[in-house]
């Protein structure tokens, strides 16, 4: 983490959300009500492999939708992170399910995948 991350609140809010669960989507809306197609779809993906994850909203905060864009160095938003490391976006989570890889990603890591009750 750079100096600036730990001098920034927003930063510290994201390394931390990302440390404390294994599976976090950032993204426009919440799980329930997602804001944009690209969330829906991630969220539809990390349901369907069962897959348990937080959603944060973006559209909540300015500083958090611009910092997460600075923490991943990516510029679009969802963006997965499994066990602390950036996936991508719903592009990339869309291509790793449909390849069978995203599922793997996630038991390699140690992510247990479940049925989606919800």
């Amino acid at each position: 983490m750079t100096d600036q991350a730990v001098a920034n609140p927003v930063q510290t809010f994201i390394a931390d959300t990302v440390k404390q669960h294994d599976v976090v989507l950032f993204m426009k809306g919440t799980p329930d009500a997602p804001r944009c197609g690209f969330s829906s779809l991630a969220v539809q993906i990390l349901d369907h492999v069962g897959a348990p994850f937080v959603g944060v909203d973006v559209l909540q905060d300015e500083a958090l939708r611009d910092g997460i864009k600075i923490f991943s160095d990516w510029p679009t938003i969802p963006q997965l992170y499994v066990k602390g490391e950036f996936v991508g976006g719903s592009d990339i989570v869309r291509e790793m399910f449909n390849a069978g890889e995203l599922q793997t990603l996630l038991t390699d890591k140690g992510v247990s995948l479940g049925d989606a009750d919800a």
